[in-house]
């Protein structure tokens, strides 16, 4: 069983950067990703025949590698998983859209809905939490004992960071003291369990005054 589980980051001024940083590449791709794809559906629009393949996660990433990676060169100081979870979400997003669960997915602006995804070298300390590219950041509170996220989501709110990440927990199940119940409805008693508990009936609570 998957359990979410999410608390307050204290970064240093150093690390507060490092976050934004990646903060800024994610919605970079995100947005890129976003500005091919609708030139795609839009080409595919007007000419039924010459059309264009939708691109998947997959390809908007190799297309981010070759095509907008070498000209900008802060994408090469944050973790690589950033932009790739960026243009996962975006796909989930279109294929939200061409399912009619959702609508068309949005441009995303800066200092608004802040966040990006990393997966890796990840550790839980105590009341530390160890990033890829960001290394060891506080956290507010104690951290579950024993745990190794596959990969951690970081939101920014009112200029405070937040980590979330899932934790796989094993369910419990509880043994029931009595499979069933019967149940004697009677005149003299209210009713009567199968388990010998007796509850009164109406008469006996007038007469004590109930």
């Amino acid at each position: 069983m998957l359990l979410g589980f999410k608390t307050e980051l204290h970064p240093n001024n150093q690390q507060k950067t490092l976050l934004a940083k990646h903060a800024g590449v994610a919605r970079h791709a995100w947005n890129w990703g976003l500005w091919l794809t609708r030139n795609i559906l839009n080409h595919n629009s007007n000419n039924p025949e010459s059309q264009l393949k939708f691109p998947t996660a997959i390809d908007l990433h190799k297309l981010l590698v070759a095509m907008v990676k070498p000209n900008n060169y802060w994408y090469y100081e944050v973790s690589k998983t950033a932009p790739q979870y960026a243009l996962r979400y975006l796909s989930g997003a279109w294929k939200r859209r061409f399912s009619k669960v959702s609508g068309q997915p949005k441009f995303k602006k800066k200092g608004k809905d802040d966040s990006f995804t990393l997966d890796g070298s990840i550790t839980v300390g105590f009341n530390r939490i160890k990033l890829p590219r960001i290394g060891w950041v506080k956290t507010f509170e104690i951290l579950p004992d024993n745990v190794t996220p596959k990969s951690v989501t970081i939101t920014k709110a009112s200029d405070r960071w937040f980590v979330s990440f899932k934790i796989e927990t094993a369910s419990i199940n509880t043994e029931k003291s009595v499979d069933v119940v019967g149940v004697d409805l009677g005149v003299k008693t209210l009713a009567t369990l199968s388990t010998g508990e007796v509850f009164d009936g109406a008469k006996y609570m007038q007469k004590v005054g109930i």
